[in-house]
């Protein structure tokens, strides 16, 4: 009896498992366009960290994020036990922050003097022109800006992850949730790392004696710059995108009507759709930019008459 409960048991765990593997490989396939986002991101929120400070800066954001997926994950599965509901209007709300994100961004870069003064900037230049500075103070605020923007992505990753797991056992859910969290986290910020580190590469290896190794590394040190400028554009698109295409399946009238375009344009109804995500973003992002810069000239002067 007792080998017959245990070779039950096994049975149970492998089918378990079984269907485990299943749903995260679906899950794992979901989620593949919102990994594309979270790394662009992630690799944009390292630039114009000093050389030598950009695996600490890495490694300080990855633990960050470790410790949203503990966050998040018993959040996500309780949210959707408790009030299905819920979990949407927080992904919206993470969808209003990644498009403000985006157009503050793009509006500082190309019309600066319609935002406030950025002095927090200008200090983290100055701190990495200055060898006496202590960066690590400087990097903080980066380094909680990178966090709480993994965060949102990462929250639509759980919530597309649990969408995929419907209909599981809590226990297949937690499993698929949890192994999706883990494999994501090592998977971007190990994929940072290695983006931030190309030209130390190309560096260490123009000092070779081989000449086919001294052109790789003059080839990586001519594309690090490139690529990070890249991924920087990259990182702003991707806060349109995600962000964009959040509100957009949130908003039953505005999903119908974007789908309703999309399949005018027949095979192209795939880009068609992730750029109209992206001009939503887009145009939500600077409403937003612009609110709230009017709220906070109306507070200044508040404080200014007051005074």
């Amino acid at each position: 009896m007792a080998g017959a409960s245990l070779l039950t048991l096994l049975d149970d765990i492998s089918v378990i498992l079984d269907d485990v593997s299943v749903m995260t490989k679906v899950a794992a396939k979901k989620t593949a366009g919102v990994l594309g986002d979270d790394l662009a991101l992630n690799a944009e929120q390292v630039t114009g960290v000093k050389a030598d400070r950009e695996l600490p800066v890495v490694w300080a954001v990855a633990k960050g994020s470790f410790v949203n997926k503990l966050i998040l994950v018993p959040a996500a599965l309780l949210i959707s036990a408790i009030f299905p509901p819920l979990v949407t209007v927080l992904l919206m709300c993470g969808g209003l922050f990644l498009s403000y994100e985006g157009a503050e961004k793009v509006i500082h870069k190309f019309w600066p003097q319609l935002l406030p003064h950025d002095e927090a900037q200008n200090e983290r230049i100055r701190a990495n022109a200055d060898e006496t500075v202590d960066l690590v103070a400087f990097e903080k605020s980066k380094i909680k800006g990178a966090i709480r923007t993994d965060f949102i992505l990462s929250a639509e990753i759980i919530v597309i992850a649990l969408g995929a797991a419907a209909g599981a056992t809590l226990l297949e859910k937690t499993l698929v949730l949890s192994i999706i969290a883990i494999a994501i986290t090592v998977g971007v910020y190990g994929l940072v790392a290695g983006i931030v580190k190309i030209d130390d590469l190309g560096l260490y290896l123009t000092k070779k004696d081989s000449e086919f190794q001294q052109k790789i590394g003059s080839f990586l040190l001519a594309a690090a710059p490139k690529l990070m400028k890249f991924l920087s554009i990259a990182g702003t698109l991707a806060m349109f995108l995600v962000g964009g295409g959040i509100l957009v399946h949130g908003i039953s009238f505005l999903h119908h009507k974007v789908d309703d375009l999309a399949h005018l344009t027949g095979m192209f109804d795939g880009l068609t759709t992730m750029l109209l995500n992206g001009l939503v973003g887009l145009v939500v992002g600077v409403v937003l930019v612009g609110i709230i810069t009017m709220i906070g000239k109306m507070r200044d002067g508040k404080q200014s008459a007051a005074h």
